[in-house]
């Protein structure tokens, strides 16, 4: 028999380049996640730097990177999957990549697979930044998240437009989709519809990370939150500042929707 899903995702407000600021806001999130049972928690895109394209060379994490050892640490105390948002060289090679930090110690790398750009009708309020390709380059690892029973598949943020992407998780096995995400207010309603049609089309409950405050010179449109498999939004964060979202499949308690228990924690104010 498995046990629940229980599912997080981190709103956080990144600061520019600075990855100890913002690896001490990682571990006040799954602090605050692991309090109330959560056993994945998604955190946004490039999560530990910002959404910081200049930065990602200087940056750059690799695969046993010891800057990830607080959250592998974490990850094991707390008996939570992680995944992370962070520039990461393989090789030769940059990618915007999400590394899966599991329970039991074990750290895996996501790559992006679908590299995204701004377009000049984007309603930025300033100057469009440069493609991502001209700083990473596509990636096709794609490892599955297995926790408690159950599997989950990882998207970055524009991977979710990419039409066989959610597929291929469902016929994976997924019955999960962990999308952390940088999304701006223009494009949220957008975003949102897709995660929604991922839902429903594949059945799969969705969990949406994004930032709480702006980033790489742009706004963050906040809201990150946890869709059912019927594409029902079971709980959503404010547009802006940091907290937590969580939700968790139970036949105990019916909140939002039967079968689901869902809350917010708020960490601090716009």
């Amino acid at each position: 028999m498995t046990a629940p899903r229980a599912l997080a995702a981190a709103q956080i407000v990144p600061i520019r380049g600075d990855v100890g600021a913002n690896l001490a806001a990682h571990v006040r999130a799954i602090h605050a996640a692991a309090s109330e049972g959560a056993r994945v928690l998604v955190f946004p895109e490039l999560s530990l730097t910002g959404y910081e394209l200049d930065l990602g060379e200087r940056l750059a994490f690799t695969a046993d990177d010891a800057r990830l050892a607080p959250l592998r640490d974490l990850a094991t105390a707390k008996q939570i999957t992680l995944v992370v948002g962070a520039p990461v060289r393989l090789g030769e090679k940059l990618h915007i990549g999400a590394f899966l930090l599991s329970a039991d110690g074990a750290i895996d790398v996501y790559t992006k697979h679908h590299l995204g750009a701004f377009s000049a009708d984007a309603n930025l309020g300033g100057p469009i930044p440069p493609p991502e390709s001209d700083a990473f380059v596509p990636g096709d690892r794609n490892p599955l998240v297995h926790f408690d029973g159950h599997t989950a598949a990882v998207a970055v943020c524009a991977d979710i437009h990419g039409a066989p992407h959610a597929g291929n998780a469902a016929r994976r096995g997924a019955s999960t989709y962990l999308a952390g995400m940088f999304v701006i207010p223009a494009h949220l309603e957008f975003d949102l519809l897709r995660l929604r049609d991922i839902a429903t089309k594949h059945a799969m409950a969705v969990v949406f990370a994004n930032f709480g405050g702006p980033t790489g010179g742009l706004p963050a449109a906040g809201g990150s939150a946890i869709l059912s498999p019927s594409g029902e939004v079971l709980v959503q964060l404010p547009p802006s500042g940091s907290g937590i979202a969580i939700a968790t499949d139970t036949t105990e308690t019916v909140e939002t929707e039967a079968g689901w228990r869902a809350k917010t924690i708020l960490l601090d104010a716009p």
